[in-house]
C-alpha cells in the first residue's frame, strides 16, 4: 500500500502530457499482456485492448473476460492499478477545469480569438454596452478590460475578462487588440476629477494607436474641450459623457415623445432602427434610392454623415456612397439579402 502511495504521490506531480503518455503505455502495455496470456479468449490484440479499457473504466460488459488463473491475477492487477490510475486522470482532468474558470473569474488568462469587441473600463454603461452588443450580434465575443480583480459578467460566456492596467502593452496583449475588431474605451468613473479620467483614456488611446492603429477606437470622454488632446492620436469617433443626456432631459421637457424617437435609433431592442444598405445598380440617383426604398418599407436617412439628401434627391449617388436607412430588422433583412 504504501508503495502504491508513493507512485500515486509522483504520478500526481507529473505533467499533464507525462501522464497521458503513462496512460497510454500502461494500456498499450495491459493489452498486449491480456493477449498473451489468453489469446483464445480475446482472439485480437484489438479485442484485448477493449476488455482493458471498459475494465479500468469499470464499465464490464462481461463480452470478455479472463478465464485462466494467471488471466484472473492480471484483472485483480487491473483493478488496483488500472482504476487508480483512470481515476488520477479524471481528477486531473476536473481540477484543471476547475483551475481554468477560476482564471477566467480573476481576469489572467488570455483571450486568442480575433474579430472581437474590446470594452475598456467596467461601469453601468459598459453593461448596457455589452447588452447592445449582444442584440445586435448575438454571436459576438466581448472582451471587457478593467483593473477589478473579478469578472462583472462570469455568467455570459462569450464576454471575456482581462484584469490589468488597460494601457499596459502586457494587457493589450492579452486580449488580443491586434485581431480586434473595434476598441471602445468608457470613462473611468472611479476617479472623481474630469481631467484625470479623459488623461487616463488618452494614454489607453495612445497605446492602442501604437499597438494596432487599424483598429476602430471610440472614446468616451467627459469635457468637450479635452478632445484637442488627443489631436495626435488617432481616434475615430468621441462620445461626450454627460452631452447626450442633457440634451435628451431638454428636449424631453420642451417635446414630448422625442427622447423615445430618438432611444429607439440609438437602441437595437427597441423598435425600428438604422442601418447600412448595400448599393444597387438600379439606383441612379438619390431619388431612384429613396423611392426604391420606401416601396419595401425603408426610409432613406443618409450618405455617410450628410443627413439632407431629401433636398438633393435629383444629384447623382457617388460610387464612395454610404447609404443609411431607417426601418425595422426584418425589412432590413429583405432589403440587403441576409
Amino acid at each position: 500500500m504504501h508503495f502504491f502511495l508513493r507512485i500515486t504521490t509522483k504520478l500526481m506531480r507529473m505533467p499533464k502530457t507525462t501522464i497521458g503518455m503513462v496512460i497510454l503505455g500502461f494500456v498499450l502495455f495491459s493489452a498486449t499482456v491480456a493477449y498473451l496470456l489468453e489469446p483464445g479468449t480475446f482472439e485480437t490484440w484489438f479485442n484485448a485492448a477493449y476488455w482493458v479499457l471498459t475494465t479500468m473504466a469499470t464499465v464490464g460488459y462481461g463480452d470478455y473476460f479472463a478465464k485462466t488463473v494467471a488471466g484472473k491475477v492480471f484483472t485483480i492487477f487491473l483493478y488496483i492499478f488500472g482504476i487508480g490510475l483512470l481515476s488520477l486522470v479524471i481528477g486531473r482532468t476536473i481540477d484543471s477545469m476547475g483551475s481554468i474558470q477560476r482564471q477566467r473569474g480573476a481576469g489572467t488568462l488570455s483571450y486568442r480569438g480575433s474579430h472581437h469587441i474590446i470594452l475598456i473600463n467596467w461601469n453601468k454603461k459598459v453593461q448596457a454596452a455589452v447588452e447592445e452588443i449582444m442584440s445586435y450580434t448575438p454571436a459576438a465575443q466581448i472582451v471587457i478590460i478593467d483593473e477589478s480583480s473579478r469578472h462583472p459578467l462570469e455568467h455570459l460566456h462569450q464576454v471575456h475578462f482581462i484584469s490589468g492596467d488597460p494601457s499596459s502593452d502586457e494587457i493589450l496583449a492579452k486580449a488580443n487588440l491586434s485581431e480586434a475588431r473595434a476598441a471602445i474605451i468608457f470613462a473611468d468613473s472611479r476617479i472623481e476629477e474630469a481631467s484625470l479620467i479623459d488623461g487616463k483614456s488618452l494614454l489607453v488611446a495612445s497605446s492602442i494607436e501604437r499597438i494596432a492603429p487599424h483598429v476602430h477606437t471610440t472614446v468616451e470622454i467627459t469635457q468637450e474641450k479635452n478632445i484637442q488632446n488627443f489631436r495626435h492620436v488617432q481616434i475615430n469617433e468621441f462620445v461626450l459623457s454627460h452631452d447626450a443626456i442633457s440634451r435628451l432631459a431638454v428636449r424631453s421637457a420642451l417635446q414630448e415623445g422625442n427622447p423615445e424617437v430618438i432611444r429607439q435609433l440609438l437602441s437595437r431592442q427597441h423598435g425600428a432602427d438604422i442601418y447600412e444598405v448595400p448599393g444597387n445598380t438600379k439606383w441612379k440617383t438619390y431619388r431612384d434610392a429613396f423611392m426604391d426604398l420606401l416601396s419595401q418599407g425603408a426610409t432613406l436617412l443618409a450618405d455617410r454623415n450628410d443627413l439632407a439628401i431629401n433636398r438633393k434627391l435629383d444629384e447623382p449617388i457617388p460610387p464612395e456612397a454610404r447609404l443609411y436607412i431607417v426601418a425595422d430588422e426584418a425589412t432590413f433583412r429583405r432589403i440587403s439579402g441576409v
